[in-house]
């Protein structure tokens, strides 16, 4: 089954724009990124779509080429002041020091849950594929899962998400772990960045296969880690573009809508 992501983050939007109506103030996001690629570009697109439609503001703060980790601080204090919640588009260009930027968000603006003591719950991706397991009729529990890479927006998160749930929880990286691990996964969440690099004879036949390694793989085309033909062994797959982007997406922000509520 192909999931449709399109579909999932319209039932969550629409919960949201009844969501926003009750609340009056204005509310807005703030975007900090270096540059980027066509796949940070869609993201971006996709957000400010959805923005608009729920009455948000986007701010969005894009850092000179050769700017400094001092310049991406001030610049990040500054849009701090002006939005309810904060997004760091990664990756951030070097010589900018990324953790000392996620080190410097605000608990109560960060959005994507990846500083070190966010106010949500959930990451956006994790939250996503919880969702699409959801709507899609799986339960992890006792099911084993390979999350592959180990990023803190697709990987720890979701291994997390997926152990809450009661799946046993396998990582698979370039320093540790073997992809033969995917031969005997009933679910599969894949984070490296890799185009395609998962083909069909590494898995196990009807695994759960949400693939959020999105890449511009040359061209301005967006591929995920998996190859398009895993669809064939997968019972639930999530293609790249329209799978679990659209949803992640939404649950942007269903994140900032709760922190917006939180910290009137």
């Amino acid at each position: 089954m192909l999931v449709d992501g399109k579909a999932i983050a319209e039932k969550v939007l629409l919960s949201l724009e009844e969501e926003r109506r009750h609340i009056g103030r204005p509310i807005a996001l703030g975007i900090l990124m270096s540059g980027g690629d066509a796949a940070t570009e869609s993201f971006i697109k996709i957000k400010s779509k959805a923005a608009q439609r729920l009455g948000v503001e986007v701010v969005r703060r894009e850092l000179d080429p050769g700017a400094t980790t001092e310049d991406a601080l001030a610049a990040l204090a500054d849009l701090s002041t002006r939005v309810q919640g904060v997004i760091v588009q990664m990756p951030l260009r070097e010589p900018i020091d990324a953790e000392k930027i996620i080190g410097a968000l605000s608990p109560e603006q960060d959005v994507d849950a990846i500083g070190p003591k966010p106010h949500l719950v959930m990451a956006p991706v994790a939250e996503a594929a919880k969702e699409i397991l959801t709507e899609s009729g799986i339960d992890p529990s006792g099911k084993k899962a390979v999350v592959v890479g180990a990023g803190r927006l697709v990987g720890k998160p979701s291994a997390e998400m997926l152990a809450e749930l009661g799946a046993h929880v396998a990582f698979v990286t370039k320093e540790a772990g073997s992809l033969e691990e995917l031969k005997d996964a009933d679910i599969a969440v894949l984070g490296a960045g890799n185009p395609g690099f998962i083909k069909p004879e590494m898995l196990k036949a009807g695994i759960v296969l949400i693939d959020a390694g999105t890449t511009e793989a040359g061209g301005g085309r967006i591929m995920g880690d998996a190859d398009p033909s895993c669809a064939n062994m997968a019972s639930v797959f999530t293609p790249v573009p329209g799978g679990i982007g659209p949803v992640a997406v939404a649950m942007i922000f269903r994140n900032l809508l709760a922190l917006s509520k939180r910290h009137v």
